[in-house]
């Protein structure tokens, strides 16, 4: 499942791309914030224990290389991690950084998904809205729909690949408390940026409130 549930999560968020309107739909923003939410705790919850109980020097280094590793990546795809992508339409080039920036974010976070069941959950909550973001950009970029969905097809693959190199290599398993830490800085930096802006202008918005609430939760009893 750690290999089929992030490319249906991809291919959810394009259809959800093609029924609404991301950027200004409801739902979308509460889906957006509920997966902020429920990515956020499972980390709290299982991800951090889990490799502090490794007892390992260093593990909150690489927390924090993770962290900003994940601030330069969202320079190259200008936050689309978190729902959000600034861009001008038909620009008609093929978005190589985008592209290289998200390869990176989705085959790290496809490493420590061996470890909680809850977690791929969360991931692949995460995903979806990524997806519909990506999407709606792609298909109104100018580049073609054959190289819009190569680019989808390249970001679906990214997470599997992450999962079947850790499972395959023995170096990575090796030194997975080392890359499991970075990915907790790289989830922590996405999930804490859904939540803030989920609350921007400090406007109370019960809604949001109720998903957020609702994901802590949820992550927290499962």
């Amino acid at each position: 499942m750690i290999y089929i549930l992030p490319l249906l999560a991809v291919i959810a968020g394009y259809l959800i791309s093609l029924l609404f309107k991301p950027s200004s739909s409801i739902a979308f923003k509460l889906l957006l914030s509920f997966s902020g939410a429920y990515l956020l705790s499972v980390t709290v919850f299982e991800l951090l224990p889990e490799v502090y109980s490794h007892k390992t020097n260093g593990v909150g280094i690489f927390i924090m290389l993770g962290l900003l590793l994940q601030i330069i990546l969202e320079f190259l795809s200008k936050g689309v991690e978190h729902g959000h992508l600034h861009h001008e339409e038909n620009i008609k080039r093929f978005p190589f950084l985008l592209l290289i920036s998200l390869g990176i974010h989705s085959l790290l976070e496809g490493f420590p998904l061996n470890s909680s069941e809850h977690l791929i959950h969360g991931v692949v909550i995460h995903k979806i809205p990524v997806a519909a973001i990506l999407s709606v950009f792609l298909l109104h970029s100018g580049i073609g729909k054959v190289k819009s969905f190569l680019f989808l097809g390249i970001f679906a693959l990214m997470t599997p690949l992450g999962s079947w190199l850790k499972a395959n290599f023995e170096i990575l398993q090796e030194y997975s408390v080392f890359i499991n830490a970075a990915v907790i800085g790289i989830f922590l930096h996405v999930s804490t940026t859904i939540l803030f802006e989920a609350s921007k202008n400090h406007k109370f918005n019960a809604s949001k409130l109720g998903v957020i609430v609702f994901g802590i939760l949820l992550a927290y009893f499962l």
